[in-house]
């Protein structure tokens, strides 16, 4: 969709419509909108300079009588030359051709749109994965950056697996977490999701399944499917996945994967019952089905810690264990790690430098700062006593306005409330109303596309402020759809 960050001058004198005939005109020049481009409709066009319909009706015309755009009924307005090119006998490239030819898929509109959004400051964002920025120790931060630059080597590439003085801090960390790693079998990623990426790579052939929780995370990722993957879904219950589910699933599929976030799940919040974890594994080794444990909620426990990794009970090397900061510290760090049987990680590191030559060196060494004393677990300590407060207050407010029309789990740690509204409605039309209300929203059809029911509401990003506020606009939406 084509953005427009621009308003007219009503106090020039220039005419508005003459205005808005510059502006377009720069923006097919310089290639911004490039030729076959949609153009918004002509409401949406008027809405974002804040005029008359009229007047855009008039610009338009304008352009159209220029050669520049032209209009089908039914397809709408969209760019049809530049002014290059009508001098010029060659026309110029169709660059919307290379981009509706790339093989990797789009994301969901609804995902589109939310990524747009979000630095929006007119909307409440009550769906955001991701620590408010009150909780990201900045002071700390720069003191552990002036720290890290005391002794830093120069800024050069690191090796492939990552800075070996932060694997070696990683190591030490993992240890208390009870999993065993040295540092030739960690792999510094640049988060979580370039973990997925190098292993849909490297590891796994196109055409294979992965089998994952239903609803997941996973399954707002077009990245498995751009790689020829197939995703199959296995149901949950309270205590994580359904074990004989997983073995019903693997006999008909065969999966060459499973992926599963056991600890405070994304979406769903739940976490993987000490039981269930010893299932799955006696499935998962029998089977000989390679497991990806993502943990990076893992270390956010509310009330009091959770079950250890499944990678804690990894006898045969079968755990693929991931880990971030993201969650914990600061996703703009872009620090994460993947731990492996080391051929695994020799090979994931080589498709790393093909790809990106190594994670940044600067937030390598800073991340080692942190890892490296106690200041990392003392901020997690503050980090859960606020998120503890903040998931209260979520509880607090979705008893007061939505015990008539929805249930929800109390979650344990990590960031999210798994809304489940007492009645189906469109989940679409939900977003939308909301989004009138300044609310931002991550409705569960995201994580479940037959998903009509659920809303993943978080409490870690929004300001507690305006929590309360939040939760009762989205109550009222909602009822008003009833």
């Amino acid at each position: 969709m084509l953005s427009i960050d621009w308003k007219p001058d009503k106090s020039s004198d220039i005419a508005v419509y003459r205005q808005i005939v510059a502006y377009i005109k720069e923006k097919i020049e310089t290639g911004e909108w490039p030729v076959n481009s949609q153009l918004p409709t002509q409401r949406a066009l008027a809405s974002s300079f804040g005029v008359n319909r009229s007047t855009v009706v008039t610009a338009l015309d304008e352009l159209r009588a220029e050669g520049l755009i032209e209009s089908t009924v039914g397809s709408g307005t969209r760019v049809s030359n530049n002014t290059w090119s009508l001098l010029s006998s060659t026309p110029p490239p169709d660059w919307m051709s290379y981009v509706q030819a790339g093989t990797h898929p789009p994301n969901l509109p609804t995902i589109q749109e939310i990524n747009r959004l979000e630095p929006d400051p007119r909307y409440i964002r009550l769906g955001t994965g991701e620590l408010s920025p009150d909780l990201i120790p900045m002071d700390k931060m720069a003191e552990m950056m002036r720290c890290a630059g005391e002794y830093m080597t120069p800024l050069g590439y690191a090796e492939p697996k990552g800075l070996l003085t932060l694997r070696q801090a990683v190591s030490q960390h993992l240890r208390g977490r009870g999993i065993e790693a040295s540092p030739a079998s960690i792999l510094i990623v640049s988060g979580a999701l370039q973990a997925l990426q190098l292993i849909s790579q490297g590891l796994l052939h196109p055409g294979s399944t992965i089998m994952a929780e239903r609803p997941s995370y996973l399954y707002s990722l077009p990245l498995f499917q751009a790689s020829g993957m197939r995703l199959a879904g296995v149901p949950m219950d309270q205590d994580g996945m359904i074990t004989e589910a997983l073995i019903h699933q693997q006999q008909v599929q065969r999966a060459a994967l499973l992926y599963t976030i056991p600890a405070f799940h994304n979406p769903t919040g739940r976490s993987m019952s000490e039981k269930r974890r010893e299932q799955l594994m006696a499935v998962c080794e029998r089977e000989r089905l390679p497991v990806l444990e993502d943990d990076v909620y893992g270390e956010l426990w509310l009330d009091e810690p959770g079950a250890a990794p499944l990678k804690t009970r990894d006898h045969q090397g079968q755990v693929l264990y991931l880990g971030s900061l993201s969650k914990t510290l600061s996703p703009g760090l872009r620090i994460g790690w993947l731990v492996g049987p080391q051929p695994v990680i020799d090979r994931l590191a080589d498709v790393k430098m093909q790809t990106d030559y190594g994670a940044s060196g600067l937030s390598q060494w800073v991340a080692a700062e942190w890892l490296s004393g106690a200041c990392y677990q003392q901020h997690l300590q503050e980090v859960r006593a606020a998120l503890r407060h903040r998931r209260d207050q979520m509880c607090q407010y979705l008893q007061r306005w939505f015990g008539d029309i929805a249930i929800w789990e109390k979650p344990q740690g990590g960031f999210y409330v798994w809304l489940q509204l007492r009645h189906a409605l469109s989940m679409r039309t939900l977003f939308d109303r909301a989004l009138k209300q300044g609310i931002l929203l991550n409705p569960g059809y995201i994580y479940d596309q037959t998903d009509s029911r659920h809303l993943r509401l978080s409490y870690a990003y929004v300001d507690v402020k305006e929590m309360e506020e939040a939760v009762y606009r989205l109550a009222v939406c909602i009822k008003d759809m009833l």
